[in-house]
């Protein structure tokens, strides 16, 4: 049962908020072979004074619509199927 956090400002829509953990599970889904319906996504939305990342860290810029996506996939996962989740996450 994988479980994703998703940490992002304030102030998008519930359709946003819906596509993103749609496609949070879908890569779940198709990457790492997670079953049908075994869908668990937290969705924060926090006040810029509560989200606090560096704009430039590892090649950045990240503006204000930084999306942190965090992953308890319960069992590891080898360095192939992980890159396929990556990939298939910012389709």
């Amino acid at each position: 049962m994988p479980f994703a956090r998703i940490a992002l400002h304030k102030g998008k829509s519930p359709e946003y908020l819906r596509a993103l953990a749609d496609n949070v599970y879908r890569a779940l889904h198709e990457a790492y072979d997670v079953p049908a319906n075994d869908r668990f996504v937290m969705i924060h939305q926090l006040d810029p004074w509560e989200f606090h990342y560096d704009r430039n860290y590892l090649g950045g810029p990240r503006s204000d619509d930084f999306v942190l996506i965090a992953i308890t996939a319960g069992r590891p996962r080898d360095t192939p199927t992980k890159q396929a989740f990556y990939r298939r996450l910012v389709e």
